[in-house]
Parts: structure tokens; C-alpha cells; sequence
């Protein structure tokens, strides 16, 4: 069998699920275009926030959830947003937390600033006005989507209302101008309000400085933020000694303490599976072509293993690398994600890097070592010749060949911007004649006989 670390099973007991999904939001900053620790410095402050202010202490812990996990459905507007702006996706979505919706005429200055930026002067123009005629609504229409999908992802995950609730409202704004809902004042949940002013503060403390944040804040106190909420932020700002924790090297060192002492809740195996289901959501929400992509991998990934005689602590590690096998891909542009024609060999180097973006990603997690090796070695070959490594067969155990078949197969057999999906007969053709090359035989003749 494979030579994986211990089963998950001995391992789970001794993880916390804020140590997990404190390591996984990582992931989701590269989606936003932050820096990464954004999530976890924006739950520093927030926490900070309703301490001083005496936010309830039965909802401490769904606050907390709330302000780490804020961007789930981040990836799920990425496609759209792209196609609208012919721009990357991750740099719109940056751009987007430091304009100041509040101005006239925001989102002509928006579009202004960032449609197609590689584009001649005219056409930008001819983009911006297209947008202004065919695109009214647009931008509520997408935030509405991505707090809605986060909303969900977090219900899927068992958070609660409260939780739940602070991620729909995060991007309303205090005067009512705010989106989806258009909410004001005390009709936004107290948790959206602390999540909203805890993002944008260290947005801008991060590329700016403490005082520039806080001078923001000023600035949109009764506008954006809840006053009562800014002048709390006041007292805060100068204690240095926070501050040098939130933005120093390494702020999730600090995060440990925050989560409630009677809501430490241990991962499971049940817990880690529903994990990895979730996150598989948010990574196959980036791109139109690779919807159920992650579950569609994992699915057959485990069929071969079933057939290759993997035992039960190893299929359950082989479905947990499939679904998560891509979360690298969220540092990926849907300029190149999306793209209907040939890849530049400099797109097709970045694309040829999310598989190091997942080693990384899965390497902060400790209740995960088991799954790094086989999801970040899906692009490599029996013959040496795949990426990131150039790991060749001798190298790779039994999942990670299995998955590499998997994910050859289902990409095969899916829709994709330059191709329609192919037949599961010329699926397995092409599998079959890459098999010794490129990939592991014995994996290929299971899918067959899985298929057969």
C-alpha cells in the first residue's frame, strides 16, 4: 500500500477546528487578492473590537468563525467579475476593498480604473460604457451571490445563524448604501458590522499603516461603519502592542486564544471529510468549467483505489487529497482559468504552478500531512515529465497515481472553454495510450474495469 503518514483517525483528537480553518483561509486571501493572513489579522481585530465593546459572549465563538471564514464565497464571482472587466480577477478583487464606494459615481471610477488594463485608451473607454448600458446591477447581483454562497458553505460546515448571518451582511453599509440587501443601521447584524470594519481596517493597516486605517475609518464612521463600532476602534488603535501582533510575521500564533474556552471544538474524521467537501465548493466555484470538478476526481479516485485493494484509512485520505487537490488553483487567474485558446507558455507557467500553491496551502495544515504528497503530485508522471516536481513513478505511491488518473480522466470528460467533453470511450483511448508514460497502468485498467 502507500507509504502515507498515520491514518486520520490518530490524528484528528489532537486538532482544533480553528487551527484547521485558520490554516485553510489562507486560501481564501489569494482568491481576495490579499495578502496572505488577511482572514486571520481581520479576526485579531475584530475579536478586539467585541471585547471592548462587550459583544455577547454566547456568540463569541460564531463571531470568531465568522471573521476567519468572511470570504467562503469568494471564488464564486471570480469567473463573472473576469468576464466583465477582461481583467484579473484577484487584482479587481483587491481593487474592490480599497475604493471608496461612498464617492460619487463609485463604480464608474471603479471600471475606470481597472477594465482591461492591457487594452488601448479607446477600448478601455468602449468597455466602461458597455458596462454602464448592459451591466446595471451587475455589481449587487455579484456580491449578492458571493455572501449568499458563503452563507450556505458556512450552514454546510454547522456554523450558526449568527455566524452565518455576518457573512450575508459584511458588505452593508451603515447609511443603507451598502449591498445586497441595502441594509441600515441596526438592521445589519452587529456581526456584520464588526466583520465589515474588521476587513477594511486591515486592508488598509496592512498596505498603509495603523494610522492610515484608522483614518479611514473616521472618514466613513456613519457612512460605511457603525459609528459606536468606530469609536470603540479609537481606544484600540493605540495599543501597539496589539497591533504589533496583528501585523506581525506571524499573527495566527495569537488566534489560539481567541476561540472561546467552552467552544474549542475538536475535528473528527466526520468534521475533516465535511471540510474538505466545503472547501472542494469553493475551489470548483472559481471556474464555470471545473463546477463539481473536485467531487468528480474524488469519486473516481476512490473507485480505483477501491480496486487497487487501498484500505479504509487510505481511501478516506486518498478522497480528502481528491477533493482539495486544486485548492491551489484559487491563486490562479481566470484570465488563464477561463481562456479559450492556447495558453502562452508564460500563462501555462503560472498555471503550471497551482500545484505548489496546494502543497503549500495543505503543508500549514497539520491535520492534513497525510493527504500534501498526493495532492500536490497530480500533474506528475510516471515518466518524470509532469509538475511541479518532476517526480517520476518510482517516487509516487498508490494515491497519488490513482488521483492523477482520476483527474486526467474527469478533465477529459468535462466541458472546458476550448473543448466540449469527450465520450468515455475516447476518454479511456487517450488514457490507455498514455499509460505506462504518463501514467500509472494499474490505475488506468482499474478506471477501466470501474467503467466497464
Amino acid at each position: 500500500m502507500t507509504n502515507s503518514a498515520r491514518p486520520a483517525s490518530v490524528l484528528d483528537s489532537s486538532f482544533r477546528l480553528s487551527e484547521i480553518l485558520s490554516a485553510l483561509s489562507y486560501a481564501l486571501d489569494i482568491t481576495e487578492g490579499q495578502p496572505q493572513g488577511h482572514a486571520v489579522r481581520s479576526c485579531l481585530i475584530g475579536m478586539r473590537l467585541a471585547e471592548v465593546i462587550g459583544f455577547p459572549e454566547a456568540d463569541r465563538a460564531s463571531l470568531f468563525y465568522a471573521l476567519l471564514l468572511k470570504d467562503l464565497g469568494c471564488s464564486s464571482n471570480a469567473a463573472r467579475l473576469c468576464s466583465l472587466f477582461g481583467a484579473d480577477d484577484r487584482a479587481l478583487k483587491r481593487q474592490h476593498k480599497l475604493a471608496d464606494w461612498a464617492a460619487p459615481m463609485p463604480g464608474l471610477a471603479y471600471a475606470m480604473r481597472n477594465a482591461v488594463p492591457e487594452a488601448s485608451p479607446l477600448a478601455r473607454v468602449l468597455r466602461v460604457a458597455s458596462l454602464a448600458v448592459n451591466e446595471r446591477g451587475s455589481g449587487r447581483e455579484m456580491v449578492r451571490t458571493r455572501c449568499d454562497r458563503g452563507a450556505e458553505i458556512a450552514a454546510m460546515l454547522g456554523f450558526t445563524e449568527v455566524t452565518r448571518e455576518a457573512i450575508r451582511t459584511l458588505d452593508e453599509h451603515w447609511d443603507g448604501r451598502g449591498m445586497p440587501a441595502g441594509l441600515a443601521g441596526e438592521a445589519i447584524p452587529l456581526g456584520g458590522r464588526i466583520v465589515g470594519l474588521a476587513q477594511s481596517v486591515e486592508v488598509f493597516a496592512s498596505g498603509f499603516g495603523v494610522d492610515a486605517a484608522l483614518a479611514v475609518a473616521r472618514e466613513r464612521r456613519g457612512t460605511w461603519f457603525d459609528p459606536e463600532l468606530v469609536d470603540a476602534l479609537r481606544g484600540v488603535g493605540r495599543d501597539g502592542g496589539f497591533w504589533a501582533k496583528a501585523l506581525g510575521p506571524m499573527p495566527g500564533t495569537h488566534l489560539a486564544t481567541l476561540a472561546p474556552e467552552d467552544e474549542i471544538l475538536a475535528a473528527d474524521d466526520a468534521k475533516l471529510d465535511l471540510i474538505a467537501e466545503a472547501f472542494a465548493r469553493v475551489i470548483d466555484a472559481k471556474s464555470p468549467y471545473t463546477y463539481r470538478h473536485s467531487e468528480g476526481v474524488a469519486e473516481v479516485a476512490v473507485e480505483i483505489g477501491r480496486l487497487l485493494e487501498l484500505d479504509a484509512a487510505e481511501l478516506r485520505d486518498l478522497r480528502r487529497a481528491a477533493l482539495l487537490h486544486d485548492i491551489g488553483k484559487l491563486g490562479v487567474s481566470n484570465l488563464i482559468l477561463d481562456k479559450p485558446d492556447r495558453l502562452t507558455d508564460q500563462e501555462m507557467a503560472q498555471v503550471r504552478m497551482h500545484p505548489a500553491f496546494t502543497q503549500r496551502i495543505l503543508g500549514r495544515v497539520r491535520a492534513f500531512e497525510g493527504i500534501v504528497e498526493a495532492a500536490s503530485a497530480h500533474h506528475e508522471r510516471i515518466d518524470g515529465k509532469g509538475y511541479h516536481r518532476g517526480i517520476s513513478g518510482e517516487y509516487l505511491g498508490a494515491a497519488p497515481r490513482a488521483l492523477a488518473v482520476a483527474d486526467v480522466y474527469e478533465a477529459l470528460t468535462a466541458d472546458r472553454p476550448y473543448r466540449s467533453g469527450l465520450p468515455r470511450d475516447e476518454a479511456m483511448a487517450i488514457l490507455r495510450r498514455e499509460s505506462g508514460l504518463a501514467l500509472c497502468p494499474e490505475s488506468v485498467e482499474a478506471l477501466g474495469v470501474h467503467l466497464g
